[in-house]
């Protein structure tokens, strides 16, 4: 993965310094990385004076940590993020929904791999060093986008059904 992709992760800001919330920013922690909005917001001082780091929209977004780990999705919005999430942006010739999908499907083999017993937490390395077989650019653009297209129908048949 570490070949196909720059990836990084955030920080959190101290949740002591009040100036640091309620900004306009949207702080994306693990559980709204498939959210259009966020319940938390910093501000440009928080941005400044922590690690956290921001990440724009179609940015892949996978959870390291906690009951969320594995989870996987690409950005609704623009936003910063915290350490518990990997931001993932693929370089040339890499197409994002592919590795989301890659990734949403090996989520369980990974977690049973790395997080013994379901305890503990991935990290940016662990992800990095990923092995991945990618199909030519083409193929992945296809296969991402017939994928995506299916979900939505999925979503659609959900919300008629419910």
């Amino acid at each position: 993965m570490g070949e196909l992709a720059t990836t990084f992760s955030g920080g959190t800001p101290s949740v002591g310094v009040k100036e640091y919330y309620n900004g306009n920013i949207p702080f994306i922690r693990s559980a709204e990385i498939n959210a259009n909005v966020t319940e938390l917001f910093i501000s440009e001082l928080a941005l400044k004076n922590s690690s956290a780091r921001l990440v724009e929209k179609g940015n892949i977004l996978y959870a390291l940590y906690g009951a969320t780990s594995g989870e996987v999705g690409i950005s609704k919005i623009n936003g910063a993020i915290n350490q518990a999430i990997l931001a993932i942006i693929p370089i040339q010739e890499t197409n994002a929904e592919f590795l989301m999908y890659w990734l949403n499907k090996n989520k369980n083999k990974i977690i049973k791999t790395y997080l013994q017993g379901g305890q503990g937490n991935l990290s940016g390395s662990i992800v990095k060093n990923l092995i991945i077989s990618l199909p030519k650019y083409d193929e992945q653009k296809k296969i991402g986008e017939y994928l995506t297209d299916l979900d939505h129908l999925i979503t659609l048949h959900q919300r008629k059904l419910g």
